[in-house]
Order: C-alpha cells, then sequence, then structure tokens
C-alpha cells in the first residue's frame, strides 16, 4: 500500500477486491496526519472515530460492497459541519460549537462509505488565501503548511484539505469556494479541484460568506477522483474522458499578467503540450473582463457575509452574536476586515475611506453580476468554446509568514480565479508540472460554461493522461 502513489478510485477499488483494507488504509492515513503534524493541516483529527467507521465498514463485508467510496479515507474543511466534531470555522468563538448532523455535502459522502478522519485548518472564516491562521496549530509554527515545501504557504481558504491531500494523507476531501478557495490550495500544493456552478452543491450546514459566490467543492488527487467525488454528491452516471480532439479551449491574454517565470514556462509547455494531442487552442478577448469583476467581488463578499453570517450563528443555536464572533478574531487580516468593512457594512474607497455598501452591493447584484455572466456566454457562444485556460494562480507558492496574508497578495492570487466566481460558472483545476526552477506545484484552470461541470470533468479526465500525476513531496 503506497500511500504516495494511491487515488481515491484506485483505494475504493482496491478495498472492494479485499486486497487492502478500511482499517489499514485509515490507520495509515491517520499515521502519516500525525508524522506531518508541522504542516498544521488538520483543527481537528478523529483518531478514534475514524478507527471505529472503518472497522465497522470492514465487519460489515459484502452489505457495503456497492459504496463507490466505501472505506475510504477523507478529509473534510472546518467550515462544514460533520456530526459529533467541532465545525470552528477556523476561529477561536467557534471551537466549542459541535452540530448535532452532517452538513449535506459531507452526508453525501459518508452515506458512499467515506471515512472521515477529521476536520482540517483553513484561512480563518475563509476570508484569505494564504491558510496564516492565528488560531490553531499543530506545529511549532502558524500557518498551514505547503505540502512541497513547509516554508510556503499550502494556500486557502480550503489550505488543510489541499496540505493533507498534496502530502498523500489522503486522496480526498472537501473545501469551499468563494473565490479560488478549493482551486488555489491544489494548484499549489499539487492537486486537482473543481469549484461546481453555484447552487449544484446544497450549502446548507457550512459557515458562509456569500450565498451568491459560496459553494462546497471536491478535491483530491486527481481530476477522476475529484469526478467520483462530484458523482457522489451530485448524482449522474459515471464520467469518462472527452477526446481531445473534439475539445474546443481559449485563451485570454489579459489572465497571463503577472505570471512568474515558473508559471509562465509550465503553462506554455503545457498548451503546446494539448495542441499536439489535438485541442483547439485559440486566444479570445473579453472586454472590460477585470473592470466588471471588480465592481462585484468585494460588494457582494463584504456585503452578504454579515447576513449570511448572521443566520449561520442562528442555526447553530449558540447565542454566538456577529460582534462577539469578530471580537475573538485571531488573524489580524480577518479581524481588519471584519471590524473595519463587514461590521459597519462599509466598502473601501479610492481615496482610503469607507464608504456604505448597499448601494454598492446593490449596483453589483443588478448590473454588474447579469453583465459578468453575458459576457462569459458571449465568449463561449461566439467562440463556440468548451472552456477557457489559464494558470490557476499567476505565481507558486510564497513564504507563510503574516505578510502573506497581505492584500496585495491575496489580489494577486484570485486575479484569475475569481471572476469565475463572481459569475457563477464552473472551474477544474489540475497540476500539470512542478517548477523549473522553485521545484513547487503550478496549476491548470478550465472554466466552463454554467451547468458545463461534468463535461469540464471529462475534459480534465483526458488532460491528465497527458500531464500525469505530479512526484510525490520529498519526505
Amino acid at each position: 500500500m503506497d500511500l504516495d502513489q494511491l487515488t481515491a478510485v484506485q483505494a475504493a477499488a482496491e478495498i472492494r477486491a479485499g486486497r487492502i483494507t478500511s482499517r489499514a488504509l485509515t490507520a495509515a492515513a491517520l499515521a502519516r496526519a500525525k508524522e506531518l503534524a508541522h504542516l498544521n493541516a488538520f483543527i481537528t483529527l478523529d483518531e478514534v472515530g475514524a478507527m471505529a467507521a472503518a472497522e465497522a465498514f470492514d465487519a460489515a463485508g459484502g452489505a457495503q460492497a456497492g459504496k463507490p467510496l466505501g472505506g475510504v479515507p477523507i478529509v473534510i474543511k472546518d467550515n462544514i459541519e460533520v456530526a459529533g466534531l467541532p465545525s470552528t470555522a477556523g476561529t477561536p468563538a467557534l471551537k466549542a460549537y459541535v452540530p448535532r448532523a452532517d452538513a449535506p455535502v459531507a452526508a453525501k459522502l459518508r452515506e458512499a462509505g467515506a471515512i472521515i478522519i477529521g476536520k482540517t485548518n483553513m484561512h480563518e472564516l475563509a476570508f484569505g488565501i494564504s491558510g496564516y491562521n492565528g488560531a490553531f496549530k499543530t506545529g511549532s509554527e502558524f500557518g498551514v503548511r505547503n505540502a512541497y515545501d513547509a516554508r510556503k504557504i499550502a494556500g486557502g481558504s480550503s489550505s488543510g484539505t489541499g496540505a493533507a491531500i498534496g502530502a498523500r494523507i489522503v486522496t480526498a476531501g472537501l473545501g469551499t469556494d468563494t473565490g479560488g478557495s478549493v482551486r488555489v490550495p491544489c494548484a499549489v500544493n499539487g492537486c486537482a479541484s473543481l469549484r461546481p456552478t453555484v447552487g449544484r452543491y446544497p450549502q446548507a450546514g457550512i459557515a458562509p460568506i456569500s450565498h451568491t459566490r459560496d459553494t462546497a467543492g471536491p478535491m483530491a488527487a486527481t481530476i477522476a477522483d475529484v469526478a467520483l467525488l462530484d458523482q457522489v454528491v451530485a448524482g449522474g452516471g459515471a464520467i469518462v474522458p472527452l477526446k481531445l480532439a473534439e475539445v474546443r479551449i481559449g485563451v485570454v491574454q489579459s489572465m497571463l499578467a503577472n505570471l512568474d517565470a515558473d508559471t509562465d514556462a509550465a503553462f506554455r509547455a503545457a498548451l503546446d503540450t494539448l495542441k499536439a494531442n489535438g485541442v483547439t487552442v485559440i486566444d479570445v478577448v473579453m472586454d472590460g473582463l477585470a473592470e466588471i469583476n471588480g465592481q462585484i467581488g468585494f460588494p457582494v463578499a463584504l456585503y452578504e457575509a454579515y447576513d449570511d453570517m448572521v443566520a449561520y450563528l442562528a442555526h447553530t443555536g449558540t447565542s454566538l452574536t456577529i460582534e462577539a464572533l469578530a471580537q475573538e478574531i485571531a488573524s489580524p487580516d480577518v479581524k481588519g476586515t471584519y471590524d473595519g468593512l463587514v461590521i459597519p457594512r462599509k466598502l473601501p474607497a479610492p481615496d482610503g475611506s469607507v464608504v456604505d455598501a448597499k448601494p454598492i452591493y446593490d449596483a453589483a447584484i443588478t448590473t454588474a453580476r447579469p453583465a459578468l455572466q453575458a459576457l462569459y456566454r458571449d465568449t463561449f457562444a461566439s467562440h463556440r468554446l468548451d472552456a477557457l485556460a489559464f494558470p490557476t494562480v499567476p505565481v507558486v507558492a510564497i513564504d507563510s509568514d503574516p505578510e502573506s496574508s497581505s492584500l496585495a497578495n491575496f489580489g494577486l492570487f484570485i486575479q484569475n480565479t475569481d471572476p469565475g466566481s463572481n459569475a457563477g460558472i464552473p472551474g477544474i483545476q489540475l497540476p500539470i508540472a512542478l517548477g523549473a526552477s522553485s521545484g513547487l506545484p503550478i496549476g491548470l484552470e478550465l472554466d466552463g460554461p454554467a451547468g458545463s461541470d461534468r463535461k469540464l470533468l471529462a475534459i480534465g479526465m483526458a488532460m491528465e493522461t497527458l500531464f500525469g500525476r505530479l512526484p510525490p513531496p520529498r519526505r
């Protein structure tokens, strides 16, 4: 049993065939999680519960045989509720909150036979891309650490799930995505993910930022694994790879800004590989993309965060107010956002002051977001595109420290993931290379039309046969 090479699809098949037991695989995953505690990937590691579930699965024998994730250990981001385990959303005020029921997305995976080994660390309240959380750590320093280099960030906000999969602790898990939060961690940790079309997955039982933008999303070792998780959560039959000669993708030059040398070289090499294998690649222009997107991102997320969090806190039954939640926030970047913008319902103005958020939010929802969605629809339709392709993040993982959570870094890391998020369309992330000079993972994203999730996964499955899986991290 080689955890470094194992995938979720393979693990399920091996367990079904009786070649390994859930107990053995779960024990190995837990052992590696403890061995790699310095990554700060977990807030709660449920050794007792996971081993009991694995042993129960093995004992049930044939009764569990048809379950697609039968006996496979997975992880769940700590803003997604799992019955009997703390659901902290990465923030101190929720440390004692233990939900009685699984969030629907977690319930689907458990019903499919998955063994939940723990809840993963995250950027506090999901408000960031670095995973530098000042509230939780299992290592000597704060911050969820990169699977390939513990000096670097694991991305965010689904930091721990990305690190746990990249480090080969587990083969799959769940995260959430508002502006890039399943794709950024998978890009920098060398794993695969899907941000589904908004509304494809149920959002109940998940600590929110924005009902307009939020979605849970599967994260896994390969796109084939992601497709398996998507099938479990959203239904539908098995997905088969699409013929690459039938695929037509567009490249928007503005999404190639600010690339470091490793990312630029890897992305261009990936495009050459795709072309050589029959994919049609064309340059497209999306006039006004950045301008329109800028009118949506912060106004929607920061305005909706107040009401959506108030509603979630009421759901928890903790009697916790949003003001009390904010008072205990441990990460300076998140606390500044909550205290200065979310709680007072304000937005930053160009002159450095703040202004009332409501009129700007209303314009974003009624005018800018429909315009962005129309821009994407027109681009896909006029060029007959299956997807747009771009580097998931412009640069490889940066140093993990308090400065990694700066607003400038936030903007850089979501440069390419944010527009599709605001339009509500699906996107997949797949690993394509280790940087020539950095040795760090680099990812490629494909964004498709709304509702094209399964087709994107079919394309991604075909493409990953060309790129292969990244080598495991050195230990």
